[in-house]
Order: C-alpha cells, then structure tokens, then sequence
C-alpha cells in the first residue's frame, strides 16, 4: 500500500467535526496566550479603558448608559455565569443522565464542569490581576479579575451540555440550534461582567477562550473514549 493510499485512508477515519474541535481548540488557545501576552506588556491597557468608559455616562462614570432597566437586565444576566446557578445546572443535567442510566456521561460532565473550576480558580490565583477600579462596580465581588470566572465556567458549562445535546440530535439544524444557545449564553454572561464593570474585556476574553478550549477538549476526550473503550454513545450510535 503507498503512501497516498494510507493517507486518503486515515484522512477518511478523522471526523470533519473532531478536525474542527482541534483547530478551535488550538485557535483559543493562542488567542488566550496573545492576551496574555498583551496584557503583560501593558498593550491592552487603552482599549481595556476605552471600552468600559464607553459603557458609561461621559458625566458621571458610576452610572451605565442606557435606562435603568438595561442595568437591571445585565444584572439579571450575570447570573446565568454564577457559581450556584451552574452548580444548578450541572446538578439538573447529570441527574437527569443519571436517570437515564448514562452513568459514565454524567460522570464526564461532573469532571468537565469540576475540572473546568478548578483550572479557573488556578489561572485566577496565578495572574492575580486587579478588578477595575476606572468605574464603580456594579456588583459585589471579592476574587481576582484574570479571566473572567463567569465567562470561563458558563462557557465551560453551557458549551459542555450544548455539546451533549447536539450530539444526539439528528437534524443538522438542530445540532446548530444547540450549539448556537450554548455560546449566545456563554456570550451574554460575558458581556454583562464588562457592562457592570467587574472585569477587563480582555478578562472576558480570555475566559471565553479557557472556556472553550477546556470544554471542547474534554468532548474529545470522550470522543476517544467512545471508540476505544464501551463508553456510552449517543442515540445515534446506538450502545
């Protein structure tokens, strides 16, 4: 057998969505690390400003633009990236795995979601940054601002189960719907910690990119162990 032969054979054993996965994964992943990057050479500092100063009253920086009932639905909107209403969340959907008899996914989901947290609290420690202090918080907080819990743990959840759900879906436009709330959530948490001023847009970035790369990777993972071993697998590839 050539060596084009083998080739055209291992190229039609790799999934155009596992290709997908990877390439996503390593694009986040440099994303964060130029962030990163940036942050520590002082690059980001004006654009970090100016966005945060454009989401406020010219006249009077505590106050956000827009009417009172825009603050109140970003505040309302934040707390989808909360650590209790994830841990709802995360708590809702391997039980009901658990009721499904999946146990080996609803395992998964606990240590992608556990897993994710962790590395969160980590990367949070070892940057250390400061929360912004160019306007008034509209929210209490009390950790450091580099990334962005909210934004890396919604991604990291919504996107876990967007994934799970899209997999057992059999209308490609249903896989996408999935996907698509998954991320319009992961997005909306993140932009409301910049309009309530708790965090850097470069803080919210790179939690999207943490969020991403963490959650993507462990569906490979699970991937992999679909095939190799007798990993559950979705409705369409039967048991």
């Amino acid at each position: 057998m050539n060596i084009s032969m083998r080739w055209e054979q291992l190229w039609q054993k790799l999934e155009l969505e596992v290709v997908a996965t990877v390439f996503i994964i390593a694009a986040s992943s440099f994303v964060f690390l130029k962030v990163v990057s940036e942050i520590g050479e002082g690059e980001t500092h004006a654009a970090d400003e100016a966005i945060l100063l454009a989401l406020r009253d010219p006249t009077d920086p505590s106050n956000p633009i827009g009417p009172p009932w825009v603050e109140a639905m970003f505040r309302d909107l934040t707390s989808l990236g909360s650590p209790v209403v994830l841990a709802l969340v995360t708590i809702a959907a391997v039980g009901y795995l658990l009721l499904e008899g999946k146990h080996q996914t609803a395992v998964f989901v606990t240590l992608a979601v556990a897993g994710g947290a962790v590395l969160e609290i980590l990367l949070k420690l070892g940057f250390a940054r400061p929360r912004p202090d160019l306007v008034s918080l509209l929210v209490d907080v009390n950790s450091f601002s580099f990334p962005s819990g909210h934004a890396t743990m919604a991604t990291i959840t919504y996107l876990t189960l967007g994934v799970l759900l899209a997999r057992v879906q059999e209308r490609r436009r249903m896989k996408l719907y999935f996907l698509a709330v998954a991320i319009f959530v992961a997005l909306l948490v993140g932009i409301s910690r910049v309009y309530l001023g708790v965090h850097w847009p470069t803080d919210v970035l790179a939690g999207w990119c943490v969020g991403a790369a963490w959650a993507l990777a462990c569906w490979l993972v699970a991937t992999w162990l679909q095939r190799r071993w007798s990993f559950e697998r979705n409705s369409n590839g039967g048991r």
